[in-house]
Parts: structure tokens; sequence; C-alpha cells
């Protein structure tokens, strides 16, 4: 297992990039697993969110001298990255999940620039395999005319998290915070419906590319195991949410997740099958292009980034 990482910055002048976004960055980085699996992660921009969105339900004391650790302020916004990852195996190059779009927050949506810079056509791409169905994960699958950028590619999604989001009952009980989730989740599934493979918990979903359901931050999440063995990576989506709290506390609620408390005993259970197969991870919101390694430390967990 080989990792490498390269750093690009775009400035105004650059000719791939929309001018109302002059300067937006990415980080590329690559894993190369055994079987001439290839696993790249680039940049989707970075959400800005309130601390209280994640911090509210935690335990203030202890959760300061946590961030401390990190040089972060409990009360100042979020920043956290967006890392898409792309695989490439053979003739299939496919995305786990799609990003914001331009519909969600202005800080998102340069995964089309991104692909670019990475000589990546939308055409190019043949699966999009979504770990669930937030914005920042499925709003960019369609473009500003409502069409699916990756129109050349299937598109999949588990079984249990098409059908929630597709429920027209979602809206009134998901809570007014996200009820603009679920109204855009819905339409633009609505779009893709007719290209949609839907999947069960433990599918092989593409070969070497095992789907488990891993619930909690939504009803559906599925997290992705790539490869064999030791020498397998486990694309993580939103189960772990954060490098900081998610692991220093794992069984912490978040105010992120849609029900906490499943959420927390997901991580558990997650953290405890990575360390026992020393197994990489790929992070939505990790630091560090979202690909490395977990220890056990201090009644917790680290991520140690590639």
């Amino acid at each position: 297992m080989n990792i490498t990482r390269r750093s690009l910055l775009a400035t105004s002048g650059a000719a791939l990039l929309s001018t109302t976004l002059p300067h937006r960055g990415w980080t590329e980085t690559r894993l190369q697993l055994g079987g001439g699996i290839e696993i790249v992660t680039l940049s989707d921009g970075n959400l800005t969110l309130p601390a209280e969105f994640i911090f509210g339900p935690m335990p203030k004391d202890e959760l300061a001298a946590i961030l401390a650790r990190y040089n972060m302020d409990p009360s100042a916004p979020l920043t956290p990255p967006c890392n898409i990852t792309l695989m490439r195996h053979g003739d299939t190059l496919a995305l786990f999940d799609a990003g914001s779009g331009t519909g969600f927050q202005s800080s998102v949506g340069a995964l089309p620039d991104a692909l670019a810079a990475a000589g990546i056509d939308p055409m190019d791409i043949t699966h999009v395999i979504f770990t669930h169905g937030h914005p920042d994960h499925l709003w960019g699958a369609l473009d500003d005319f409502d069409e699916a950028l990756f129109a050349s590619a299937t598109h999949m999604m588990g079984q249990t998290e098409f059908d929630y989001w597709m429920d027209d009952a979602t809206v009134d009980s998901i809570g007014a915070e996200r009820a603009s989730f679920a109204v855009g989740a819905k339409r633009r599934l609505e779009i893709l419906a007719d290209d949609m493979v839907l999947f069960g918990d433990g599918e092989m979903v593409l070969p070497d590319v095992r789907a488990q359901l891993t619930p909690g931050h939504t009803p559906g999440h599925m997290a992705f195991v790539i490869g064999q063995g030791a020498d397998a990576v486990m694309v993580l989506g939103d189960a772990i949410g954060n490098d900081h709290i998610a692991f220093a506390r794992p069984e912490w609620t978040s105010g992120s997740d849609q029900d906490p408390e499943m959420a927390a005993a997901t991580r558990g259970a997650l953290f405890a099958q990575i360390t026992a197969a020393d197994m990489a991870v790929v992070g939505f919101h990790l630091q560090g292009g979202g690909i490395g390694r977990v220890t056990q430390a201090d009644g917790g967990f680290v991520f140690h980034p590639a």
C-alpha cells in the first residue's frame, strides 16, 4: 500500500475556475492498493458550520480540554474539508459521493475544478456511489440545469437510504433545521431514479467494493470496504465525521447525526473493526486529504493523515 499526496492552488487567472471562486485550492491524495486499485481524493471545498451544530450536546469542560489539543476554539465556526473519493480499477472510474454542487454553500462545489485539474472529464466517470443523501454528498450529482453532471455514470445508493429520502413523510419528521435537506434530496433522487441501482448491507457494489451499513448519521448511511485483507481501505463517508472529537470520544453524541445514539454505537463498532484489521481509512471530513490510519490513544483514537 503506497500513499502519495500533492496540493494544488488555483489563482484568479486559472482558466479552469469559475470567476466566482477565484482562490479555490484542493488537495489530491493517492493510495495504491493491490490488484491495480488506485484511490484518489479530490476536494469539493469546505463546509462552514456553527460549532453548536456538532458540539451542542457535548460536555463543555471536557470538550474544551480536548479541542485545545488541536488548537481549536470551541465557539469558533467549523470549516471541515469535503474529500471526494475516486477509485480507478481497470475500466472503472468510480466516485464515492458527488459533492455539493452550487446550491448549498459558497465554500463548496469545487469537485468539477478538481476533476479538471486531474485530467478527468465528468463523462469519464462510470459509477457514482453515495454514502448518504445529505447535501454535501448528493447535491453535486446534478448540474445547474438539473441534469446529471456524470451523465454516463451508473448512480448507486443503499436501499434504506434511498427509501428514506424518497418518503414524503421525511420532510415532516426530520426537523426544521434539516427540512431543506429532505426537499433537496427528494428532488435530486427523483431525477436520478431511473438510473439508480439500489443495494443492501454486505453487497458487492463493484468488484472488490463491499457495502457496509453504518447507520446513525442518517438511517441508511453506508461505508465501503475497498480491496481485500490487510490491503483494504474503508471509505467512511460521515460515519466518523471529524478527526478530533469523533476520534477522541467516539461515544459522545454529536449534533450532526440524525440519530446521535445510534451513530455513537456505529463509531465504536467501526473503530474496533478498523484497528483490529489495521485498515486504512478515507474520511469525507478528515484533514490532510482524508486518507490515513487510526491508532488507539488516551482512551480514544487518533487519526494519522497520509
